[in-house]
């Protein structure tokens, strides 16, 4: 039986691609001429020294003395052993088949058996074992060819298959182009030896044993190209240069030479793509064999994101990732420069050097010195395109200024304009959210602006600030939907995209939450300390006061403590890094990196992030207690304070009844005073007086008085009628009553209103009659009281205890008792609200202890410095180191 090349290729594929071909590349065959000398000349030394190493038995004879040259043109008659009549088949007509099936054709007795996929000799044909084996060999060449060809017609017709491809085709046809120079000189030899007998040269006829030797080399090269085209099948592109690229990985010199003159073929569509991508910024890849894709549908807004990518199955092997990746950036940079910075300058200015793959040669050339000639033009390619790109994102943008202008404003780094902002909105945000409007809350964000530190930054950031009202849900107030905005276009959009903005307006929700929470409770303090002043007067509202002291100071620590951890160990640590990160970046993806490096850092320190929801709920809970203790406590001092100015206004009403003053001669102009100086001067013409200075007392002085005394008296207590009649007794008598005023009263001043007082029952009718009696007396009391000197008639001064009624104290007494009453209450309302406060920061705590983060687990020490919390959990008690092993554990 006949042996195929499938077996050779398959012994080959057994230890990797690496056949052995041992000729050299290009060897070229001429056509031979008489004798030995000259063919070996023409063949090159090693098929001369194979030629010259089996001429002995070359020129051996036969037992009967007949050269062997000559006895393969006899006929051997049949034996009487034989089984039929047939006559062996001459080794002439072998060879003659063989150089046929050398080109794939059809021999005589030589032909292709479909279903062993060889060639063999047919069955009927008396060829003993050794030419069998022999033509078996040598007609696996023919197969080799058929393989080839086969694969290059097939290939050579599909445009699909592209420039790497058709390169790859156009190598498999030079190297069968050699292969069909060698089957002409076999040919014209073959064809000399007819046209001129069987008695030429013993050592230039042709036989199977020289067909072996000549065509060992040929048959190594066609093994190796049999190989490749069925390594190569269904590649194409960057892919297919890898594929042969994988056969150069040999020790063999000879078959390393013939894959890398295949590999300078085939690569050189591949460099010619990458030079251009990188010097010019153009990809004109129709068949998408270059490893760097473009997607035409994407807008210019995502060029740097979206357009360019990878195709990672294109990367020829001899290329890295790494280098493949600046080829990337630097064809995309120079994209970027055009596309979207608008700027035309031309990429000569850019890069330096600038020469490309002219020739497969230069391609081969480039091969000798991946690491060195390719690798250098690369790296320069990209530093100068990316350190060019970035100075224009700076020098023109304000790359950096805008990256610090989010620190400040939506990382509430500026600390003076959050502030004054959040004084400036507490009246608008504490409304409903449905009545805000986005005008009014701009205007305030302006005058924020303009008041602060702010209004020395870039107008150009400025003018990007903005506010942002979110989605409003029933029960929200202004401080839930209120969100400072950054507005990015252009170039920086590419750093700052949607995406990154979206992180950077949670981020900021959560600071502002956490901030108000700061600023809610400094109001508190500031409230208490106040309030305590001033409900210094109430002691029975001493305990509630220190209640709310200990609870808001317990809130206040909290809230510190993460405002801490947020600030400096998130915040500053995170920004510090990457500051350091941009300064030191070679190319926009590594400021692309470092950013989203950095919000995804703060994303999940401040507990935003997926595996951190429970954290956040639990400090949200926190949150939403001290917004209860705000509310709670300014119900508390609202009533406190209400009831003070009650008792402030009770005793001031109290005070002025008391102490009522009514002065004799109010004004020069009053009746009253005329009144009294005609009394004066015609008591004077009637009568000797006293001069206007005496000091005697007058006997109606202290009547009206003690009179005016006994009214308020009477005015003031709700007196029985016994009590009654005997004041009145003793004032009709000119005697002094018993009252708190004394002095004496003619009988006759009281005989008009006497019996109509004392009928009196009705409390309020007397306090009406004492009242107009009073009113009566007074201008009376000034008249007698004129006579007597100038000393005496500046004021009369009528004092009493009695303010107020029993009906008013009794009812002063009511309120007051129904306060004291409300206390109890009050007290109970924030031991109920310190209990739940409480229990969400323990579980808080553990949450905290049972996290992989260190910096978590020494916040949790922290928030629980006096160890009260250790005292109630015993979770909590575990150290901070045992926290650290267990957490590594699992």
């Amino acid at each position: 039986m006949g042996s195929s090349g499938i077996s050779s290729i398959s012994m080959h594929a057994l230890n990797g691609p690496t056949p052995t071909p041992q000729s050299l590349p290009g060897q070229s065959h001429q056509t031979p001429g008489v004798g030995g000398d000259c063919l070996r000349q023409q063949l090159g030394s090693r098929l001369a020294w194979t030629l010259s190493a089996n001429q002995p038995s070359l020129q051996t004879t036969t037992s009967k003395g007949v050269p062997n040259t000559v006895s393969r043109n006899m006929t051997r008659p049949r034996r009487d052993g034989d089984a039929g009549g047939t006559v062996e088949v001459t080794e002439t007509a072998l060879v003659r088949d063989i150089l046929y099936v050398f080109q794939g054709i059809d021999g005589k007795i030589i032909k292709m058996n479909n279903t062993e996929n060889c060639y063999k000799a047919e069955g009927k044909a008396n060829l003993n074992k050794s030419l069998r084996d022999t033509t078996a060999r040598l007609a696996e060449l023919g197969w080799l060819h058929n393989k080839i060809r086969k694969y290059t017609d097939q290939r050579s017709l599909d445009r699909s298959f592209g420039l790497v491809g058709q390169s790859f085709c156009a190598a498999l046809h030079q190297e069968l182009k050699e292969y069909y120079r060698l089957l002409s000189v076999l040919h014209s030899q073959l064809q000399l030896e007819d046209d001129q007998g069987v008695n030429l040269g013993l050592e230039s006829s042709l036989t199977l044993r020289r067909l072996l030797v000549w065509t060992y080399d040929p048959k190594i090269r066609l093994k190796t190209l049999a190989a490749l085209v069925d390594h190569c099948q269904g590649r194409k592109g960057g892919e297919l240069a890898s594929a042969v690229h994988a056969y150069t990985k040999t020790g063999d010199p000879y078959m390393k030479s013939l894959v890398q003159h295949i590999l300078s073929l085939v690569s050189h569509p591949v460099l010619s793509f990458l030079y251009r991508w990188i010097y010019d910024g153009e990809l004109e890849d129709t068949y998408h064999e270059f490893f760097v894709a473009s997607d035409p549908t994407v807008k210019t807004d995502r060029l740097w994101h979206d357009k360019y990518t990878l195709r990672k199955s294109m990367i020829p092997s001899f290329i890295t990732m790494d280098q493949s990746r600046k080829v990337l950036l630097i064809g995309k940079s120079i994209n970027f420069l055009h596309q979207v910075c608008h700027d035309q300058t031309p990429t000569t200015k850019m890069i330096a050097v600038t020469k490309s793959a002219e020739s497969p040669q230069d391609a081969a050339d480039l091969f000798t010195d991946l690491e060195n000639a390719f690798q250098g033009k690369i790296d320069a390619a990209y530093f100068e395109t990316s350190k060019y790109l970035l100075d224009v994102l700076n020098r023109k943008y304000s790359l950096l200024d805008h990256m610090q202008a989010m620190r400040r404003y939506l990382l509430l780094g500026q600390g003076d304009f959050i502030r004054h902002l959040m004084d400036l909105l507490k009246p608008e945000l504490a409304r409903p959210a449905t009545t805000l409007y986005q005008h009014n809350l701009t205007g305030i964000l302006e005058t924020a602006v303009r008041a602060t530190n702010a209004q020395f930054d870039s107008p150009e950031i400025l003018r990007r600030l903005d506010v942002r009202l979110l989605e409003v849900s029933p029960g929200d107030t202004g401080w839930d939907v209120f969100s400072l905005d950054y507005h990015v276009d252009g170039p920086i959009a590419t750093v700052f995209t949607r995406e990154c903005m979206s992180h950077y307006l949670r981020v900021f929700n959560f600071l502002w939450r956490a901030k108000r929470m700061e600023y809610i409770l400094t109001d508190i303090r500031k409230g208490h300390m106040c309030n305590a002043k001033l409900l210094r007067n109430m002691p029975e509202f001493s305990g509630v006061l220190h209640h709310c002291h200990i609870l808001a100071s317990e809130m206040v620590h909290f809230i510190h403590q993460m405002q801490y951890y947020i600030t400096f160990e998130v915040l500053e640590c995170s920004w510090d890094e990457l500051w350091n990160k941009v300064q030191q970046a070679q190319d926009l993806d590594h400021i692309i990196a470092a950013h989203e490096v950095f919000l995804d850092t703060i994303i999940s320190r401040c507990l935003l992030d997926a595996e951190s929801r429970t954290l956040l709920n639990q400090l949200r809970a926190v949150f939403d207690q001290i917004i209860e203790l705000q509310n709670t406590q300014d119900a508390i001092y609202r009533a406190a304070l209400e009831e003070l100015q009650r008792r402030l206004q009770f005793e001031e009403k109290k005070k002025q009844r008391e102490t009522e003053k009514q002065e004799c001669l109010p004004h020069p102009c009053c009746r009253q005073r005329r009144l009294v100086a005609g009394s004066r001067r015609s008591l004077r013409a009637q009568r000797g007086t006293p001069t206007p200075g005496s000091e005697v007392q007058p006997t109606g002085a202290r009547w009206l008085g003690a009179f005016c005394s006994t009214l308020s008296y009477l005015l003031s207590v709700n007196t029985h009628a016994t009590q009654r009649t005997r004041l009145y007794t003793q004032l009709s008598q000119n005697k002094t009553p018993r009252t708190p005023a004394s002095g004496t009263a003619p009988a006759q001043a009281l005989s008009s209103v006497s019996s109509r007082y004392m009928k009196m029952s009705n409390p309020s009718d007397i306090h009406h009659t004492a009242s107009g009696m009073t009113k009566m007396f007074k201008i009376h009391s000034s008249e007698c009281w004129c006579r007597y000197g100038k000393q005496n008639c500046h004021s009369l001064l009528v004092e009493g205890q009695w303010g107020v009624t029993a009906v008013e104290e009794e009812e002063e007494n009511k309120r007051i008792q129904e306060f004291q009453e409300s206390i109890p209450k009050m007290c109970s309302q924030l031991r109920i609200l310190t209990h739940f406060y409480q229990g969400i920061v323990q579980q808080f705590l553990v949450l905290l202890t049972t996290s992989s983060d260190e910096s978590l687990r020494f916040l949790s020490f922290r928030l629980d410095f006096n160890e009260h919390y250790k005292a109630r959990e015993p979770r909590l008690r575990v150290s901070l180191g045992t926290r650290g092993r267990r957490s590594s554990h699992t």
